[in-house]
């Protein structure tokens, strides 16, 4: 469908409001709103647009993808990966000229953000992977973004520069310092136009406050301070202050056999600064006030769904735990993935959520397999559309699935090199559970587990998603017409 239609609205007013007793008003909408809305629905026919990494099949394990995040304009995209690095790619203007194609992203800037270490006291390698990446909002002509190992959160500046000066009166141009008695007359520096250059420069390093291994950092609305959480503990950060920290959770019992449940993943609410959220193992989502109390022990509300005792199993306190938790951007709802399910909750209802997908529901009958080959531990994230209205989140066989929450409908698509032509419609994908397969149909039991998507991101303006496959980063938009 494409192009405009036009709605009528027959108004009947009083005679004394108007004479005439009939008002006309037409109204024009562009269908790509009124059908879509701001970001999008699954009416909307998926393209591929462009794939980063290396196609070999031997992939390294400090290529792996362990992090993706766009910035608050959706013009910058960064990956975190295994090896310590981030690669920030910069969506290039859009074509004039052509009106299908929309800018693409190209890599703008590449730098080792963390490096191995090694913890003497306890005898540990510390990995250099990044685990998150979260941007802060632009302020000035410089951005500015969060990343994190196990251990260590460190802020970065990411500056242009395309300008050098020129001129010194007590430097030579290749830096080295004159004799200033042989300095006669006096110059004016000028800058010269240069190459662009993009630099990225650590700004802070917050280390020293995580005995245990950081799954999650989150910047709070007011943009000076942050929250790092780690599996006992979370920690609240002001942005210019690197040697302290305050902890506003502690969940670490006096006997450490008595641990029957970790944090998983910690967030700020998007609007309201002394509000935040963290997940647990054991399925429970716990919503904190830090104006009751500095320390946040006792949780304000408690988000638990009751069990349905018929899928009781051996597996169920495993598949229950929560690998992502995300606030919508309204801030009225949360998100919460386990490893079979999306959920959404409503922040006004604690007993059970006001929506639950199915993400991979026919892998039940496969949980003791997953269990042997360790998937089920798999920490999927998701994430959602820039108007609230569909979520994404990943699942296996480079599987990606995306759930309608006003239609109700979902669909599954394969990121895959087989359709790398740009503008190719994805096609949707269908896993036959059981009994006969019918035509394109894929059987669960050829699914390929060590291909899988645990992260994806989402641009907050448009239809443009992001989504990693081990070692490469996939870009997909939507058909424009």
């Amino acid at each position: 469908m494409g192009g405009d239609f036009w709605c009528v609205f027959w108004w009947h007013g009083s005679n004394e409001s108007l004479p005439s007793a009939e008002a006309v008003m037409f109204l024009k909408f562009s269908l790509r709103s009124v059908f879509y809305g701001a970001g999008g629905g699954n009416d909307i026919q998926w393209c591929f647009s462009q794939v980063k990494g290396a196609v070999d099949d031997d992939v390294a394990e400090a290529d792996i993808i362990s992090t993706v995040e766009f910035n608050h304009s959706g013009e910058l995209l960064a990956t975190g990966d295994k090896g310590g690095r981030v690669v920030i790619f910069q969506q290039e203007q859009e074509n004039k000229t052509q009106s299908h194609s929309r800018g693409e992203y190209n890599v703008y800037s590449t730098f080792q953000s963390h490096e191995p270490e090694f913890d003497y006291l306890k005898s540990l390698e510390i990995e250099e992977k990044i685990n998150k990446i979260r941007w802060l909002p632009q302020k000035n002509a410089a951005q500015f973004l969060l990343s994190t190992n196990d251990k260590t959160i460190k802020l970065w500046k990411i500056s242009e520069r395309d300008k050098r000066p020129e001129g010194y009166n007590l430097k030579e141009e290749d830096g080295r310092y004159r004799d200033p008695t042989t300095v006669t007359t006096l110059r004016v520096p000028v800058f010269r136009p240069m190459d662009l250059m993009v630099e990225a420069s650590p700004r802070r390093i917050f280390a020293n406050a995580h005995t245990y291994h950081i799954n999650s950092i989150s910047i709070n609305s007011d943009y000076e301070t942050y929250l790092s959480a780690d599996d006992l503990r979370i920690n609240l950060w002001h942005l210019e202050i690197t040697d302290r920290s305050f902890n506003i959770v502690d969940i670490k019992p006096a006997n450490m056999e008595e641990l029957t449940e970790v944090i998983t993943a910690a967030e700020f609410h998007p609007n309201s600064c002394s509000t935040f959220v963290y997940s647990s193992s054991k399925g429970t989502i716990r919503l904190c006030d830090m104006r009751a109390s500095a320390l946040c022990d006792r949780h304000s509300k408690l988000f638990e769904e009751p069990e349905d005792p018929s899928n009781r199993s051996f597996f169920s306190e495993i598949i229950s735990s929560i690998s992502d938790v995300k606030f919508s951007h309204s801030g009225r709802y949360m998100m919460t993935r386990d490893y079979l399910s999306v959920k959404i909750w409503d922040l006004n209802m604690e007993n059970r959520p006001v929506e639950t997908y199915q993400v991979h529901e026919y892998l039940r009958s496969k949980l003791c397999s997953l269990y042997e080959n360790d998937c089920i531990f798999d920490k999927f994230e998701c994430c959602w559309n820039g108007s609230d209205s569909i979520v994404m989140t990943g699942s296996y066989n480079n599987f990606f699935r995306m759930f309608d929450r006003n239609t109700k409908r979902d669909i599954t698509l394969e990121a895959s090199r087989e359709n790398n032509k740009p503008r190719t419609v994805l096609k949707p994908r269908k896993v036959c559970a059981s009994g006969k397969r019918k035509k394109d149909e894929i059987s669960v039991d050829s699914l390929d587990f060590n291909k899988k998507i645990l992260h994806t991101a989402w641009h907050p303006k448009e239809n443009i998603i992001a989504v990693a496959t081990t070692n490469n980063l996939y870009i997909f938009q939507d058909k424009m017409n």
